[in-house]
């Protein structure tokens, strides 16, 4: 870090010296880190700093080194920054304070609350029902926040997955009749009535959990417009294997479903009979870019096929 950036952090922190501690990980394809950053003199004793190099020169781990893949993560570096500064704040799901953001020619930096140093300390690689039950309440919390909000600033539509921004995968898709049907899977979702944020890329990976079973999320790239049902999906199928998914189906909606009318001041049966009907069809659309991204991926199962095949035959 250069002295500027060091300056961001003293002053936004109040604290007289930084030190970097650790590099926590790299950013997907080189984009730059993400550190563990130690106070001296401030109310906290740590920050995470997250540092974006928007250069071209890139290396996808999955070979897709494309102008188009470079201008997606160069506007989420730029959805997060806005989302932080505007957004962030109404949530009513934990996610971390952001003490300062910060363009400087081709570089974004970010400095945000350390998770571990708040009570989020552990990373979990697979999850009890009660650890999904946290997380099915955090995403209805997050959705209930954000429910008919307008998107400015940030994705139009959300996910990282979404078609529009994924024309290359979906050339690559050899499965004929999911890829003709693709936009109509695609306009499904757009045009239901009800609309929220998404978080866009709530994956396991991005959950921090705390010892007494509280979670809070990170990673706000790919947040903006959509159905909550992406974001329901898409968790459910980084956690559970195809049979766990299948059985575990209706307990999952249900789930969600109570906490997502909890948060509301009155309850809303219609948004959740047409989410309900939409579940199905998120969990298609995730896979249709699976299927053209990475065709041989562990997540691509006999319980996605079935659930595409049903979605494909009520289009």
């Amino acid at each position: 870090m250069n002295s500027f950036f060091r300056s961001i952090i003293c002053n936004s922190t109040r604290a007289s010296k930084c030190i970097e501690k650790e590099t926590i990980q790299e950013l997907w394809s080189g984009y730059g880190t993400i550190k563990r950053v130690e106070l001296v003199g401030a109310d906290v004793d740590s920050v995470i700093v997250k540092h974006v190099q928007l250069k071209a020169q890139n290396n996808h781990p999955r070979g897709w080194n494309t102008d188009i893949g470079h201008q997606r993560k160069v506007k989420s570096y730029h959805v997060e920054t806005n989302w932080y500064e505007q957004y962030s704040a109404l949530s009513s799901a934990r996610l971390p304070h952001c003490y300062a953001e910060t363009h400087q020619e081709d570089e974004v930096f970010m400095v945000m609350e350390d998770l571990d140093a708040s009570g989020f300390p552990l990373r979990k690689r697979s999850l009890s029902w009660n650890e999904i039950s946290s997380c099915l309440q955090w995403l209805a919390k997050f959705h209930a926040s954000f429910l008919g909000k307008e998107s400015e600033g940030l994705w139009d539509i959300g996910t990282y997955w979404h078609l529009e921004t994924r024309p290359q995968e979906l050339e690559e898709l050899t499965d004929q009749r999911l890829k003709e049907a693709a936009p109509l899977i695609d306009q499904k979702l757009n045009s239901c009535t009800y609309q929220t944020f998404v978080h866009g890329d709530a994956k396991l990976a991005n959950f921090c959990f705390g010892e007494n079973g509280e979670v809070a999320a990170v990673d706000f790239q790919y947040v903006g417009g959509g159905c909550g049902m992406k974001d329901v999906a898409y968790f459910i199928g980084s956690v559970l294997n195809e049979t766990e998914s299948e059985r575990l189906e209706d307990q999952i909606l249900d789930t969600y479903f109570r906490f997502f009318q909890d948060e509301l001041e009155n309850e809303n049966k219609e948004l959740e009979q047409e989410w309900r009907s939409l579940y199905r069809v998120a969990w298609a659309d995730f896979h249709r870019f699976l299927k053209g991204w990475s065709p041989g991926h562990w997540k691509i199962n006999s319980y996605s096929e079935r659930v595409t095949e049903e979605v494909l035959a009520n289009l």
